[in-house]
């Protein structure tokens, strides 16, 4: 098989009329070699934890940073800026690269997209890059998912050949709607049911409800893979495969949550049609300049 035909064949079927059985990945969750000791869980659990991938000095001023943008009423209008469904209050903003030069600098690092390219087997590009803001007392959670599922139907990606990296800006209690993850699910690909409706992308990144398993497969794979949670100080940092079950609860405690979120995906895994929507997302969402990084 040429490596065209094996991008664009499905071999992850999802968004189905009827509910679909569990399906076996079939693409490696490791395509390079480990080099560096934090990572060593991730081939087994689906994801690694490094403790202290930045600095307390570069903590605070990524925290300076996020602020600075949280508050620029400019963007308030900008559509790369998502708000809470319940309140004003700034939720996400996607493609930050591209509005601070500090994340752009950053994510060509050797020690955040080196981490990438020994995962992924290959050079590596941005799919995409936001701030995640929970705010104390009103910060609404994430519904169990498999990001890979939402990249494959709505933007193409043919393989689950990306890895996420999310840099905590605050510290992660246990009770503050830090991200649950399910141990080992990365391993089983989860269709989701029902067709992907035109142009609802906006609404899904405040609040999702397409793309989402059944409680039947949650149950099932929380039976199987249990659920654990990632907790950490400021300047650590959860690496984890595109295709890991995971969500997070909403947050009512007095304490907020923010980080930084990078997708990098293996150039050799560049993003085709959607093969269960319409038409792609736009590209603040899911990045089609395949360029590496350097």
């Amino acid at each position: 098989m040429s490596l065209t035909d094996n991008r664009t064949l499905d071999r992850y079927p999802t968004r189905t009329l009827a509910p679909a059985p569990h399906r076996r990945r079939v693409d490696p969750t490791v395509w390079g070699t480990i080099e560096s000791d934090g990572l060593d869980t991730f081939d087994t659990d689906g994801f690694a934890i490094m403790d202290r991938l930045l600095h307390r000095a570069e903590v605070t001023d990524f925290a300076t940073e996020v602020t600075r943008l949280t508050g620029d009423p400019e963007l308030m209008l900008d559509e790369r800026l998502v708000i809470e469904k319940g309140s004003r209050r700034v939720r996400s903003i996607f493609a930050v690269h591209e509005l601070s030069s500090m994340v752009a600098d950053l994510v060509r690092e050797s020690r955040i997209a080196g981490l990438a390219r020994q995962i992924l087997g290959s050079e590596v590009y941005l799919h995409q890059s936001r701030i995640n803001y929970m705010p104390g007392l009103s910060g609404a959670g994430f519904s169990w998912h498999s990001d890979f599922e939402t990249w494959h139907a709505e933007d193409g990606m043919p393989a689950p050949r990306a890895v996420s990296v999310s840099i905590a800006l605050t510290e992660n209690f246990p009770f503050n709607g830090s991200l649950m993850l399910m141990p080992g699910s990365h391993r089983t690909f989860v269709p989701c049911q029902g067709e992907t409706p035109a142009n609802h992308y906006r609404e899904s990144l405040r609040s999702q409800e397409v793309g989402v398993p059944r409680g039947a497969d949650i149950v099932e794979l929380a039976a199987q893979c249990g659920i654990t949670q990632f907790t950490g100080k400021p300047g650590s940092a959860l690496v984890f495969d595109s295709n890991i079950m995971h969500g997070s609860s909403n947050n009512i405690t007095p304490f907020p949550r923010s980080n930084i979120f990078l997708v990098f995906n293996s150039v050799e895994n560049a993003l085709v049609e959607p093969f269960a929507a319409d038409e792609p997302r736009p590209d603040y969402i899911a990045n089609r300049d395949f360029t590496p990084l350097v």
